[in-house]
């Protein structure tokens, strides 16, 4: 059930090019339904830091509590984070990555679910 909630969570997008470097708070929930009925929500509780590498390459990383709350299962609190990277190819043209986590119960052992993601970013 935990890994239908992780992979919601991997909903998050980065371009290049950050505008604030330095540490930041981030809040973030990212829910699952099916039709109309709620499966699941994951609340990230997030404390980061980011800056650039490169005159066109940007860094993220940012980790803490995550609130999960599965329907008619009792919120339970775990752990999670990303780390991610964006890099301006051209002006109009950007891609990134992201690798994250979340525990289950609580545990960075066998039961850690692991995500990664990678995209392409053109803007007009």
């Amino acid at each position: 059930m935990i890994k239908s909630v992780f992979a919601a969570t991997a909903a998050l997008s980065m371009s290049a090019g950050a505008a604030f470097a330095g540490p930041y708070v981030n809040v973030e929930t990212n829910a699952g339904y099916t039709g109309s009925d709620f499966n699941a929500a994951t609340t990230d509780l997030h404390v980061g830091y980011e800056g650039d590498l490169a005159e066109n390459v940007s860094y993220y990383i940012q980790g803490g509590p995550a609130l999960v709350s599965v329907d008619g299962e009792p919120l339970e609190t775990e752990y999670s984070g990303k780390a991610g990277l964006g890099v301006a190819v051209t002006e109009q043209l950007s891609v990134y990555g992201e690798v994250s986590f979340i525990t289950e119960d609580q545990t960075f052992e066998d039961d850690m679910n692991l995500g990664a993601k990678a995209g392409v970013k053109f803007n007009f």
